[in-house]
Formats: C-alpha cells, structure tokens, sequence
C-alpha cells in the first residue's frame, strides 16, 4: 500500500472513530493518556502494565513484582504529559527551555548529574548532554554535543513556523507528518543522555493535542519495527520509512479501538438478559445504562488479585460502589470468591453455555 493509500484508509478511520463517538465514552481521555504513557515508558524497558498505572497514578498502589525505578519513570512521564497538554492547550512556542523543562519532568526521578571532560550536567534538571551518544551497542554516534544547542533551537524555530502555517489548516495529513517530523527530528539531534525516546514521543503527541488530532502511540509490541523505521530513515536520508510506519501503526490502533468498540456494542444487542438454561440474570446486560458493572467484571478478568479500594481506584468509583457491585456478579454466578476476604481472589465462572457462545 502506498503512502497515499495509507493516508486515505486513515481518514476513512477517523471519520468513522468520530461518527461512533469513541472519544466521548467516560474517562476515555484519562485512559488513553494512561495507555500512551505505558507504552511508551515499555520501550524503554518498563513492565508496568495499564492496570498498574491506573492504579499507581489514580490511588498511589504501587505493583508487587515492578522496580520503584520503572514505577517512577512512568509517574515522572505523566507528569511531563500533564505540563505538555497544558502548554498545548496555551499554544505555548517551542523553546530551548520549554523542551528542557519537559525533560527535567521525564527525568525527575530517574536521571542525574554526569561529570565529563565536556563539564558536569544534570539529566534530572533537563540540561542538555555533554558527551557523545551511541545508537545502542555497536550503533552508529549521534551529532556532536557541541552542536545540540544551535540544532534545538534551529527546531524550535522549524517547529514554531510549521504550528503557525498549520494550526489554521484542516489538513489532518499535514497536521500528522508535522508532529512525526518533530519526533524524528528530535530523537536525531538527540539532546540529553537519556529519555531522547520518551520525549519525541511526547513532542509528537504534544504536537497532535494542539493540532486537536487523536494522538498516536507506538505500542510495545511494535517497537522492533518502530526502531528499525527510524534507523532507515536516518541511514536513507529520507522520513519516508518513519512516515509509513507511524501511519500503519496509527491505523493499526485505530481499527483496533474501533473493532472493540464495535464488539461491546453488538455484545449488548446480542447477548441475552437470562441464561435460558439456568435463566442466570445477566448483570453485564441489566445494568449497560451504567458500565460500572460492565467495566468491573473486565477488570477481574485481568486482575482478580485487587480489593474494594483497587477496583475503586481503577474504575473512580467508592469502595461501596464496588462492593455492591461484587454482590450483584456473585449472586448472578458469574464471579466467585477463592479463598479468604482478606487473603483470596475472584475468579470468573464460565458455563458451558458460555464455552459455547450461547450466552
């Protein structure tokens, strides 16, 4: 498919994403910059699931089994998101301090100082490198540092004057190759010893808000292509290999969150409000005015091991709000509860019905 083929199947999925009304479901925006941030920190080498940041970042439950160094990265990227979004919102210029700034937030928690035969700097203040970087073991070395500050600021100034010529267009193509632009450009010059990945993405998706685009992520699964995209533009001179990597990626994500919005609407049409075997109630169907009960029996389906104040925390509901909730799946058959209240967990019953798609 060529790069125009991908652009026009793009379009096509965004009008349909914006005529089903996605980016209007509850809480969609908090979870999407939650699922952009855990991505993002898991390229760089986090384990950090979606559940457990929803957690760490809504109620301050850290995850057993996960580093407090990953765990802190991935607070430190939202709160570099959290300042982002505002200064897109602003229509803040680019600036050498602006970026610098941003990175201190990347890197609050997890960066240091460095003393070189360049001169000490500090990662966790933002401050740009003084020594040279490599492209991973056996890579290729980034531009001289002495040459990082003029090349930043020649890239606030590019960027400044693409935002200008495109914040009063409707050209949603143009809109996206600017925001890759930037991201490629960014992790070229490669300005600061660590987080480079972690804040051109933050720069492309900045980029996107301001724009008033649904914001693209690259997810973990993807980042051997997403790497390779980068070195072969780089290696050909051309953003042509990137282009058409973010942009299947892009449509990847968006078919996807269109297939699974499309699937939980046709289960609530098909699915009966009885089992007419058993006539088991189905609280999922009885209750789809409020997704509470819905979004809930998902959640144990991906952690069973949480308590009233997680699931709480996960959904921004009380703890009495869930407990009702339990209550309700319980009595209906479709959960039970192994082991004790405080030591126990929930497990999903599946009825033969169910194994077979009767239900």
């Amino acid at each position: 498919m060529s790069l125009d083929d991908k652009t026009k199947t793009l379009l096509s999925l965004l009008d349909e994403y914006k005529a089903l009304g996605i980016a209007e479901q509850i809480d969609y925006n908090k979870f999407y910059l939650y699922s952009l941030i855990t991505h993002s920190t898991a390229i760089e080498g986090s384990t950090v699931t979606e559940i457990e940041n929803q957690l760490l970042f809504d109620e301050g439950i850290t995850a057993k089994g996960r580093s407090i160094q990953e765990q802190m990265m991935n607070l430190d990227l939202k709160a570099a998101y959290e300042q982002s979004m505002k200064q897109a919102k602003a229509h803040t210029e680019f600036s050498v301090k602006m970026l610098k700034g941003l990175s201190a937030l990347v890197m609050k928690n997890t960066g240091g100082e460095y003393h070189t035969a360049g001169g000490s700097f500090d990662s966790s203040k933002g401050d740009l490198r003084l020594l040279g970087v490599t492209a991973g073991v056996g890579g290729s070395s980034y531009m001289n540092f002495r040459k990082v500050p003029d090349k930043l600021k020649e890239l606030c100034q590019y960027l400044n004057q693409q935002r200008a010529e495109l914040l009063n267009t409707d050209d949603v193509i143009a809109k996206y190759k600017a925001s890759f632009d930037a991201h490629f450009q960014l992790v070229t010059i490669h300005p600061w010893v660590d987080g480079n990945g972690r804040m051109s993405r933050l720069v492309m998706n900045h980029l996107q808000y301001e724009f008033g685009l649904v914001p693209s992520k690259v997810v973990k699964e993807d980042k051997a292509e997403y790497i390779q995209s980068l070195i072969d533009s780089r290696e050909q001179e051309t953003l042509l290999p990137f282009y058409e990597f973010m942009f299947d990626e892009h449509i990847r994500n968006i078919r996807k969150e269109i297939e699974a919005y499309k699937k939980s609407q046709d289960a609530d049409l098909i699915r009966p409000t009885t089992d007419p075997i058993n006539m088991i109630p189905d609280p999922i169907k009885e209750n789809s005015a409020d997704p509470i009960t819905a979004r809930l029996y998902q959640a144990i389906q991906e952690n069973n091991n949480l308590n009233y104040a997680g699931y709480g925390a996960l959904l921004g509901v009380s703890e009495a709000t869930i407990k009702r909730r339990l209550a309700e799946l319980r009595k209906a058959g479709m959960i039970v509860r192994v082991g004790s209240n405080k030591t126990g967990h929930w497990e999903v019953v599946i009825s033969e019905n169910r194994k077979e798609g009767k239900v």
